[in-house]
């Protein structure tokens, strides 16, 4: 994995080619947006009438139609179909995507420019509300990855899935793990302790992007004398799927002072913050901006963090 930062777009892209090497059936493409989504798939050929053996699908833009026919690729069996989009049109796949959910379909839906750090496309194309939308589907795993080794064990998982899996990743650089926190990663239970302090006072609970500000954020707290946990949680309904002991392990009862962390709706947040809680996020439309002019205004860069946390901690 890169050691400098990189989006997990690009990480995801470099992922996907390790892995369409190793899984014949994945097969797939993009809603006419593959130099952005990163998702094709190196000298494997294009789906057409003179090469039915292609590996990749330009489906163009007609996101609703590339959602059914994914869908349909995983109904014949003998695929494991994804396909990949912005985070914000997956509004147009809520049929598909759906269905994919009913019947239980194996397939990976890549979704990429997964928050208000698209920048200046603006409101239109920055996602609000779409992870508590594909988060209140059953039986839909929703993967947000926060770094490169993240985006792999993502991966890993969607490919051993037993039904449709969502993967939210980035437009914006993230910077990765350093390798004492990569060998704590366990992405397959959902969510698990990626720093702590003995005795900790707080809980800091973060996905995707927000996670390497969190680590930052609890580092400030701790030089101020407060105790920290930081918690990673790519995927809400694989922590669920885990046991009690489990979960009081990660998220102990006890500790009432939680923040949850995400760039987006605070939606649902509330079971993991619980009553005592906040919830750092964002409900409302974004504004267009250089992403990280953005990440301060909206107080998701570490310092901002931490600034909040102490003043709820106060």
């Amino acid at each position: 994995m890169p050691a400098k930062e990189t989006a997990t777009r690009n990480s995801g892209g470099v992922i996907m080619q390790r892995a369409a090497q190793l899984v014949p059936a994945l097969v797939g493409g993009a809603a006419d947006l593959n130099p952005s989504t990163k998702t094709y798939l190196e000298k494997l050929g294009d789906f057409n009438p003179q090469d039915r053996a292609g590996r990749n699908i330009h489906y163009g833009v007609r996101e609703l139609g590339m959602g059914l026919c994914s869908n349909g690729l995983a109904l014949l069996g003998t695929a494991i179909p994804f396909c990949s989009t912005f985070a914000v049109f997956s509004d147009y796949m809520k049929p598909a995507l759906r269905l994919a959910a009913i019947q239980k379909l194996h397939e990976v839906f890549v979704f990429t420019h997964d928050s208000i750090f698209v920048g200046e496309d603006g409101p239109t194309h920055q996602p609000i509300e779409q992870l508590a939308m594909l988060r209140s589907l059953p039986g839909v795993i929703t993967l947000r990855p926060a770094e490169s080794h993240e985006v792999a064990h993502a991966w890993a998982t969607a490919l051993q899935a037993k039904g449709p899996v969502a993967i939210f990743l980035t437009r914006q650089n993230v910077t990765n793990f350093t390798p004492d926190l990569v060998a704590r990663i366990d992405l397959a239970k959902g969510a698990y302790v990626l720093y702590d302090d003995a005795g900790f006072e707080v809980i800091l609970i973060a996905t995707g992007s927000e996670v390497p500000e969190a680590l930052v954020a609890a580092q400030a707290l701790r030089q101020e004398g407060r105790k920290v946990r930081v918690v990673s949680m790519p995927s809400w309904e694989l922590f669920e799927a885990q046991s009690a002991a489990y979960k009081e392990a990660v998220l102990p009862a006890a500790c009432r002072r939680r923040v949850t962390v995400e760039a987006g709706s605070t939606f649902g947040w509330e079971r993991y913050a619980g009553p005592e809680g906040l919830m750092i996020g964002l409900n409302r439309f974004g504004d267009s901006a250089p992403y990280k002019k953005l990440a301060d205004e909206y107080g998701f860069t570490a310092a901002r963090i931490a600034a909040t946390v102490k003043a709820y901690l106060a």
